[in-house]
């Protein structure tokens, strides 16, 4: 065992039995930053296979936010019904179901189809994930533990990225064959597979929340998981404090709960939750994570250095995301939001800035002449930086941990389903937008939100750092 002090005083704990836990349910993070960036490489293949135009492409991409959204809503209310770690085995099965009727399907509804799958799961993983972890680790080492679940994401788009280009680099291209006579595309999604089967297993080997168990009234299940967790002494202690956090008026969670029942309102911490998740996709980084090849293959790149782009992109975001683990419990949450909000309307304002410049032919290619493609590289760039050194993994951890014991899954159902909805608008709108005002205006959009989240998190965001879930007030 090791010791680690944290507010409200000294306990025991089990660090590498929480490690264990907390690697296993991150699984499904690396699961979701696939599925997220494999469609990256694969829009080529998808063109070609089901004669797609812009609008097309923009509903094949956008599938997956579809059922993100449905997932990430009844995941917080189907984990309060049937537990945490059985929705992530529920995410796990929807995962490798995706991946293989998506490289399989031969039309563009069954690939829609599989791609909802994907998203269901995908939604459901997302935000489960910072719940079970914020249950299960000590409020001093909570937002470090937390924010592994952004570098697992980012880690799953990186592997996605180089998979891509590995890929194809082998096949000749993305829409070329590569083993068995299929397409190298249709095995960039089958690759899927493999860890969704080693997620699967892995969770079947880790234990159900000691505060879902609470809610439950299976008090003697609890106690023996956090006596495992945190010894005997502070088991017992942890017990009581869960028991005591619940409602007087103590029932079964429901999404009445979010209504404060003196005002009739919903509650505010309701509205921050909300705006959390919106805001972290009004700045538009899916764009880079959906986009990205096809993006820089507009301006200019090969198909080839397009694809070690987005590697470049995902080893520089993993990066960002292990200093945001280092000072998540140092500085709190609220500075590193504010950090990359003005981080990210400098670079968003300066990509703006770069694709103002770009002229573009009668086929409507797009082209940055001197040095502006490389201005706008660079600043896109340091975009990813900001965002995964900030509302990348913190947003995430503030769900995970600001609302209080009662309302958690349903303030993460609401938070969530918010998050991909928003997240939906953007990535379908973005082809359109693209043509139509253009790129400089379309990115000029994205670092306003940017800075407009600037002032939010100042004024309706309060820290959680150090702060035990049971002291959470709604």
């Amino acid at each position: 065992m090791a010791t680690v002090t944290q507010v409200g005083g000294p306990e025991t704990v089990n660090f590498r039995f929480i490690a264990a836990i907390v690697a296993v349910a991150t699984i499904g993070g690396f699961l979701f930053g696939y599925d997220s960036g494999v469609i990256n490489g694969t829009q080529k293949g998808l063109e070609a296979a089901f004669d797609l135009g812009r609008l097309g492409i923009g509903i094949n991409v956008g599938a997956i936010l579809v059922g993100s959204a449905i997932g990430a809503f009844g995941a917080g209310r189907l984990a309060d019904a049937i537990g945490r770690r059985s929705v992530m085995l529920l995410a796990a099965i929807l995962f490798f179901v995706s991946a293989l009727l998506a490289g399989a399907a031969d039309n563009s509804t069954l690939f829609v189809i599989a791609r909802i799958i994907g998203g269901l799961g995908g939604g459901a993983a997302r935000v489960i994930s910072p719940i079970y972890i914020s249950e299960v680790t000590p409020a001093a080492m909570r937002g470090r533990l937390s924010s592994l679940q952004q570098v697992m994401i980012i880690a799953g788009l990186t592997g996605a990225f180089i998979a891509n280009y590995l890929l194809a680099h082998f096949a000749g291209g993305s829409t070329a064959e590569l083993w068995f006579g299929y397409l190298a595309w249709r095995w960039m999604f089958w690759l899927q597979a493999v860890p969704a089967i080693i997620y699967f297993v892995a969770l079947l080997g880790i234990p159900e929340s000691p505060r879902y168990l609470v809610v439950k009234g299976r008090d003697t299940q609890a106690l023996q998981i956090l006596a495992r967790l945190f010894g005997p002494v502070d088991a017992a202690r942890k017990v009581a404090e869960i028991r005591a956090s619940l409602a007087a008026d103590h029932h079964k969670p429901r999404l009445a709960d979010l209504i404060d029942k003196a005002s009739g309102r919903i509650r505010p911490i309701v509205w921050t939750g909300i705006g959390l998740a919106v805001f972290q996709q009004l700045v538009g980084i899916n764009v880079v994570f959906y986009y990205g090849a096809t993006l820089w293959e507009a301006v200019g790149f090969s198909e080839s250095d397009a694809l070690l782009i987005n590697i470049l992109s995902g080893t520089l975001s993993i990066a960002a995301c292990l200093l945001a683990m280092a000072l998540i419990d140092r500085i709190g949450r609220k500075p590193l939001l504010l950090i990359g909000s003005a981080g990210m309307a400098v670079t968003l304002a300066i990509v703006a800035f770069a694709f103002s410049t770009a002229a573009t032919d009668a086929s409507g290619a797009v082209s940055l002449g001197g040095s502006y493609g490389l201005v706008a590289l660079v600043a896109a760039n340091l975009y990813v930086v900001f965002f995964n050194l900030s509302w990348g993994p913190v947003m995430w951890v503030m769900l995970g941990e600001m609302f209080p014991n009662q309302i958690r899954g349903s303030g993460l159902a609401v938070a969530g389903f918010a998050q991909w909805i928003a997240n939906a608008a953007v990535s379908v709108s973005f082809p359109a937008l693209a043509l139509s005002p253009g790129l400089s205006l379309t990115y000029a959009g994205y670092a306003a939100f940017a800075v407009i989240s600037f002032f939010f998190v100042a004024r309706r965001v309060n820290e959680t750092r150090g702060r035990e879930l049971e002291d959470m007030e709604g």
